[in-house]
């Protein structure tokens, strides 16, 4: 491969520029074609790849809760049922997607490094609001793949260092960002999950509460929503589970989660609607 620098053993000229705190800038320049709104575009729309489903996102004081189910589907078929779609966006911030499973694993690995790189360059940490909005700029890139069928939209949920609690964001495929209060939900099964928070919630939720009505809300996705996953018994795969605090972020064990799964489900034997 012929050296692009004309120079052997030395680095392109893009990486000897001052540098800026914005990692998704200095990609747009060095390698522009990595990122989402530059991929080449499809002749059809895409419908018939694996997609991410439901998401829900609770706060309780001192913080929030993020949890999703594990199936993708690719059209009537079940792709994974063990796909992850909740993960750790820095030290005290969660995000997860639903849409295209593909773009968004990307979409998210693209926004750690942001949040990292910023970290590195400028020493500090983004305020919460700062990173929604960083969040919003990359949905906003993908809009050109989004209106060919593979849409992502995410849902973003962290603490606050500014006011000691925890918020949630959510975003459209134009990347219209809106701050969501208490709870929220994202995907196919989203309608059916917010109808169960909207009975659960409460503003003085303990951390152990807000898990248990997060994993109710999944549980009425999945008897509603054919495309969200229930708890697998069988198997034993559960949601994943996320906790960001002011001890920042937490993920819960699948032993963790098994418990809260299993005297969830022994409750709806005896009332199965709920």
């Amino acid at each position: 491969m012929p050296d692009p620098t004309g120079v052997a053993g030395r680095l392109p000229s893009v990486f000897m520029m001052p540098g800026t705190s914005s990692f998704t800038e200095f990609l747009s320049l060095a390698a522009p074609d990595l990122l989402p709104g530059s991929r080449e575009q499809l002749p059809v729309p895409v419908t018939e790849v694996a997609h991410g489903t439901t998401i829900v996102a609770v706060t309780f004081p001192g913080g929030v809760i993020m949890a999703g189910d594990r199936r993708a589907t690719q059209g009537n078929l079940i792709a994974t049922r063990d796909v992850e779609k909740v993960f750790h966006a820095d030290e005290y911030s969660a995000v997860g997607y639903a849409g295209t499973a593909g773009v968004g694993a990307d979409l998210v690995k693209l926004f750690q490094v942001e949040l990292e790189h910023y970290e590195k360059i400028e020493g500090a940490v983004l305020s919460l609001d700062a990173k929604a909005n960083r969040l919003g700029f990359m949905v906003k890139g993908n809009l050109p793949m989004a209106m060919q069928g593979l849409a992502v939209v995410p849902l973003f949920a962290g603490y606050d260092l500014d006011t000691g609690a925890g918020r949630i964001f959510s975003y459209d495929i134009a990347a219209a960002r809106s701050e969501e209060k208490g709870f929220h939900s994202i995907g196919s099964g989203s309608l059916f999950a917010r109808g169960a928070l909207k009975k659960l919630y409460k503003d003085d939720l303990s951390e152990e509460r807000a898990v248990r009505i997060s994993l109710e809300a999944l549980y009425d996705a999945a008897d509603d929503d054919s495309a969200t996953g229930g708890p697998d018994m069988t198997r034993r795969i559960f949601p994943v589970v996320a906790a960001v605090t002011a001890d920042g972020f937490r993920r819960y064990s699948d032993d963790e989660v098994g418990a809260v799964v299993d005297a969830l489900v022994a409750d709806r034997l005896t009332n199965p609607g709920g």
